[in-house]
């Protein structure tokens, strides 16, 4: 694929879901770009803030090239999931979602300086119940402690998924569908370009 895309993250697994597509990227993440106080906001709001905010930065330094801010978080009735902060907010985060339904939302920027469009893309997952041994045994494993919502469907987390509705790729971090079609507005089709 000839098409160039400059992606505002260093997530791995963002980027390796674009090299699964085939798509010719460049990795340049934001670097002075805060991401905002998600307490004080709805989780729908924060992932297209971010975002934004990430994408901004990153067309100032390039400028008229194609730019993706991305944004996942996990949330629980509107609220951000953030990353554990340690053990107990962890088996404080996997026992609110034990036998629940929640959203993981990424919020999508795509830029090319003179156009703009927008999408925020929402996953249900339930999880299975969990008795506190099994919680405890999986924080153990590490696999939480870096991971919002403390947890990782592409893991060990993915034996807790007793459902998805809507897309995976979206709860890995980039949901590949949804950026086909931004990228279709910008007259990219990636099958044929």
């Amino acid at each position: 694929m000839k098409t160039k895309l400059i992606l505002a993250s260093q997530s791995p697994r963002r980027s390796d879901l674009l090299r699964s597509i085939g798509l010719t990227f460049q990795v340049d993440p934001a670097k002075n770009f805060q991401e905002i106080d998600s307490s004080a906001r709805l989780a729908h709001e924060v992932v297209l803030i971010n975002a934004e905010g990430k994408a901004e930065e990153v067309a100032t330094r390039h400028p008229g090239e194609l730019v993706l801010g991305v944004d996942t978080v996990g949330a629980f009735q509107d609220h951000v999931l953030e990353k554990p902060k340690d053990k107990a907010d962890a088996f404080r985060m996997l026992t609110m979602l034990q036998g629940q339904t929640h959203e993981v939302l990424t919020g999508l920027y795509l830029t090319n300086g003179s156009k703009k469009l927008t999408h925020i893309e929402s996953t249900h997952i339930t999880f299975l119940p969990l008795t506190d041994e099994e919680i405890h045994a999986y924080i153990e494993t590490g696999e939480p402690m870096d991971k919002a919502a403390s947890y990782a469907a592409q893991g060990i987390g993915a034996l807790f998924i007793q459902k998805i509705d809507g897309d995976y790729f979206n709860v890995v971090g980039l949901p590949l569908y949804r950026l086909n079609l931004m990228l279709k507005e910008f007259d990219i089709n990636l099958l044929t370009d």
